[in-house]
């Protein structure tokens, strides 16, 4: 029977195997390094489409707090537009103001009675002068209680001096009022009756 060696084959078939496994290996690291890449790539590329795009926020929220910068520079123009007509209109409705309430203050004046200094802080009215007697002080504040430019008289100093012939000094408070606005204001109440009937009875 003749006889058969084997082992050339077997170390062929295990050379083969190796060869293959090495083959197998050098690609799946070469595969492994070009998926590695492709992510490394993709990762970048999303990296920079990210910072783009929060260059472009950055750039969007400049541009919003410079208007919103400018909005407000704007709104403090405009109140200061607003205080400056509000002091006009009130220096134009101050102006005849004037001119009655110092009529008011002769016209009010009674017999016996000259005043000394008269000074206005805002609407209030501060009136010194000397009187005959007391009485005509009352009369003064009655005078001034009915006028319609002038209103609150309010007594503050009365002082007799020793010599009664040189008469009482006064100090007395009033407001100035203005009969044009309460009168507009009158008419804007009777316009209205519905809103006025809300109000609730005066106390």
């Amino acid at each position: 029977m003749p006889r058969i060696n084997l082992l050339p084959w077997r170390e062929a078939e295990r050379k083969r195997k190796r060869q293959e496994f090495g083959v197998g290996a050098v690609g799946a690291l070469i595969l492994a390094g070009v998926i590695a890449l492709a992510v490394n790539w993709q990762m970048g590329a999303a990296v920079d489409a990210q910072l783009e795009r929060n260059q472009y926020l950055k750039n969007q929220i400049a541009e919003l707090d410079k208007q919103i910068t400018e909005i407000l520079a704007l709104e403090e123009q405009k109140e200061r537009l607003k205080a400056r007509i509000q002091v006009i209109e009130q220096l134009e409705r101050s102006r005849p103001e004037v001119v009655h309430v110092m009529d008011q203050i002769v016209r009010t004046i009674p017999d016996g009675v000259y005043l000394t200094s008269v000074k206005q802080t805002d609407r209030k009215l501060q009136i010194k002068g000397v009187a005959q007697s007391s009485t005509r002080v009352a009369a003064y504040m009655r005078s001034i209680d009915a006028s319609d430019w002038l209103a609150d008289p309010s007594l503050d100093i009365l002082e007799t001096k020793g010599n009664t012939e040189a008469g009482s000094e006064f100090t007395l408070n009033a407001t100035q009022e203005n009969p044009q606005v309460a009168q507009s204001a009158d008419s804007a109440s009777s316009s209205n009756p519905g809103r006025a009937g809300k109000k609730g009875p005066a106390k």
